[in-house]
């Protein structure tokens, strides 16, 4: 996708600075970091959202942001990490290209849990839902 600023960023159209590259995947500092080392793990294939990868570009970016965090690790030593992806501008994904944000996280850094995230269970019991599945 032309106008992709992660396509741009994976052409070397726009400059970036790489935490861990392979042939599938590209891991790079985000220029707007929420966290020390804060990371953005794309496919280097254009997919908008995690239901449009193969099983096959799942477990390559599955492998990658292990990677990627394996680097973070040994350089940056945090504390722990959060690590996930907005899915749709409803969950706050801004850029339509599958981006995962691993944040490396340390010990009085002001941060919540993924449970700060949203905390609105809605009006139907857990087990009202389960009927749903």
């Amino acid at each position: 996708m032309s106008d992709c600023i992660f396509c741009k960023i994976i052409k070397g159209e726009v400059p970036n600075y790489i935490v861990y590259e392979d042939k599938s995947i590209l891991a790079f500092l985000d220029i707007f970091p929420h966290a020390k080392g804060h990371t953005v793990v794309v496919p280097k294939r254009h997919i908008d959202t995690y239901f449009d990868l193969s099983d096959d570009e799942m477990n390559k970016l599955s492998a990658g942001i292990k990677k990627a965090m394996e680097k973070i690790q040994a350089v940056l030593k945090p504390d722990g990490f959060n690590v996930g992806w907005n899915q749709s501008p409803a969950g706050g994904q801004v850029v339509p290209h599958l981006h995962i944000h691993i944040m490396p996280r340390y010990e009085g850094d002001g941060g919540g849990s993924m449970h700060s995230i949203v905390n609105n269970p809605g009006d139907v019991k857990v087990g009202e839902v389960a009927k749903l599945f």
